[in-house]
C-alpha cells in the first residue's frame, strides 16, 4: 500500500458543489435513528428494567430486519427512484420505534414486532447518497474523494450521535430520546428526497437477474468479510454498556462510543487527505489487519480515561476501511445495481452487528465485560481471514488497476455512451 501526492482540492470543494451539503447533512440526520439505534435500544431496555439479553435480542431483531429491508428497498430505489421509496420507508420505520417507546417491553411480542417494523423499513439513504454523488459532483476524482468524506461524515454522526442521545436521555428519558431521534430521521429523509438531484436521479439499465448485485463473486467476498467487521462493532456496543455499569457511571458509555467515533473521524480525515495507489482490494486487506489489531487491546478494560483512549485507537482504521470498501463495491457491483450493492454492504453490517450484540449480551452475563470485548477482537481477526481466503476471487473479478481505471471504477461511472442514465437529467 503506497501513498501518492496529497489529494487535489479538499472536502470544502465538494461541499461547495450545488446540493452537496444538503444531501450529506440530510443523509446523516436521516440515518441518525439507525446509527444510534443499538445504543438507544440498550438504554431504553435497561431503563425499563430489562436484561442485557433482552436488549441484545431486540438489537439483533432490529439489525436482522434492517439487513433484510436494505437490499430490498435498495433494489426498489434502483427501479422506482428515490422519493417514492425513501420517505415512506422513513415514516414507517419511525412509527415502529414510536410504538416501542409508547408500549414498553411488557409485551415481548409487541416489542419485537415494533423493532422489526422499524428495521425493515429503515430507508437506504446511505446507498442512495453514494448513487447521487456522480450526478452532483461530475468529476470522477471529486466523487472518489466524496467517498472518503462520506466515511468521515459517518464518524461525525457516530461521535455526536451518542452524545446527543445521552443528552436527550438526561434531559427527558430514554423513551423520549427514542422518539426524538426518529422524528429527526424523518426530517432528514425529507430534506434528501425533496432535493433536485434525488428527484431526477435514475439508475442505469440493469440486466434482469433474480440475484441482482449478489451475482458478483467479488462483491460476495467483500460482504463476507464485512459481516465480521459488523459483528465486532455490534459486540462493542453491548460490552461498553457493561463496562459503564461496572464503573457505576452510565454516562461513561456515551463517552466511549464518542471516543470510538472520534478515532474513526481522525483516521478518515488522514486517509482522505491522500491519493492512494495500487489495487484497493490489496489496500483493504492491510486496513482490516490494522483494524483487527486495534480491537484486541479493548479486553484490557483499564480505567475510564485509558479505556477511552483504547476506544479511540479501536476506531482509527474504521473509516479508512469503509472508504476503501466503497471503492471495492463500485468495482464489483453489476451495472444498474449501485444502490442495491451499497445496501448489501449495510446489510452485512446489520446482520453482523446484530449477531455481535446477541452474542456479547450473554457473554457479558456469563463471563463478564472482558468476554464482550473479546468477541470484538475475534470478529476483526475473522474478517481479515475472509479477505485473505478470497483474495484471488476479489482480484480476478475486478478490472485491472491503473490510476485512471481506479478512479473510473471508484465512482461506478457507466460506459461513455450511457453516462446520462446515471446522471441528473433535469
Amino acid at each position: 500500500m503506497a501513498t501518492g501526492a496529497p489529494a487535489r482540492g479538499g472536502y470544502l470543494d465538494i461541499l461547495r458543489a450545488p446540493h452537496a451539503a444538503r444531501l450529506l447533512a440530510g443523509t446523516l440526520v436521516g440515518r441518525l435513528p439507525n446509527g444510534v439505534g443499538p445504543i438507544a435500544l440498550t438504554l431504553y431496555v435497561r431503563d425499563q428494567g430489562g436484561s442485557y439479553t433482552l436488549a441484545g435480542g431486540l438489537i439483533a431483531a432490529y439489525g436482522v430486519a434492517t439487513a433484510i429491508g436494505q437490499p430490498l428497498l435498495g433494489r426498489a430505489v434502483d427501479l422506482k427512484g428515490q422519493p417514492r421509496v425513501q420517505l415512506p420507508a422513513a415514516v414507517l420505520s419511525a412509527l415502529g420505534m414510536a410504538l416501542l417507546a409508547l408500549a414498553g417491553i411488557g409485551h415481548l411480542g409487541l416489542a419485537y414486532a415494533a423493532v422489526v417494523l422499524a428495521g425493515l423499513f429503515t430507508p437506504p439513504l446511505e446507498g442512495g447518497l453514494r448513487a447521487l454523488w456522480p450526478s452532483v459532483l461530475g468529476r470522477e476524482d471529486r466523487v472518489h474523494r466524496a467517498y472518503a468524506m462520506d466515511a468521515v461524515a459517518q464518524e461525525v454522526m457516530f461521535t455526536v450521535g451518542p452524545l446527543l442521545l445521552t443528552l436527550l436521555v438526561s434531559l427527558w428519558s430514554p423513551a423520549a430520546a427514542l422518539l426524538a431521534v426518529n422524528v429527526l430521521g424523518v426530517l432528514g429523509a425529507l430534506a434528501v428526497v425533496l432535493s433536485a438531484p434525488s428527484r431526477a436521479w435514475r439508475s442505469a439499465p440493469r440486466e434482469a437477474h433474480w440475484l441482482g448485485a449478489l451475482r458478483s463473486p467479488g462483491l460476495l467476498a467483500l460482504l463476507g468479510s464485512f459481516f465480521f467487521v459488523g459483528l465486532a462493532l455490534g459486540s462493542i456496543t453491548v460490552a461498553a454498556v457493561a463496562y459503564a455499569d461496572d464503573r457505576g457511571t452510565p454516562s461513561i458509555y456515551g463517552w466511549l462510543m464518542a471516543a470510538l467515533g472520534l478515532g474513526a473521524l481522525l483516521g478518515g480525515v488522514t486517509y482522505g487527505a491522500r491519493e492512494w495507489s495500487g489495487a484497493p482490494e490489496r489496500r483493504l486487506r492491510v486496513l482490516v489487519l490494522l483494524l483487527a489489531v486495534c480491537y484486541l487491546p479493548l479486553v484490557l478494560t483499564p480505567g475510564p480515561v485509558a479505556m477511552a483512549l483504547l476506544a479511540a485507537l479501536a476506531g482509527v482504521f474504521l473509516a479508512p476501511v469503509l472508504a476503501c470498501a466503497f471503492i471495492v463495491v463500485d468495482r464489483h457491483a453489476p451495472r444498474g445495481t449501485v444502490t442495491e450493492a451499497f445496501s448489501w454492504l449495510v446489510t452485512t453490517f446489520g446482520v453482523g452487528s446484530a449477531l455481535g450484540s446477541a452474542v456479547a449480551g450473554p457473554a457479558v452475563e456469563l463471563a463478564g465485560t472482558v468476554a464482550g470485548f473479546a468477541v470484538a477482537g475475534a470478529g476483526g481477526l475473522v474478517a481479515l481471514l475472509v479477505l485473505l481466503a478470497t483474495g484471488r476471487v476479489l482480484h480476478v473479478s475486478a478490472a485491472p488497476v491503473t490510476p485512471a481505471a481506479e478512479a473510473r471504477h471508484a465512482v461506478g461511472t457507466p460506459a461513455p455512451a450511457a453516462v446520462h442514465t446515471e446522471k441528473n437529467t433535469h
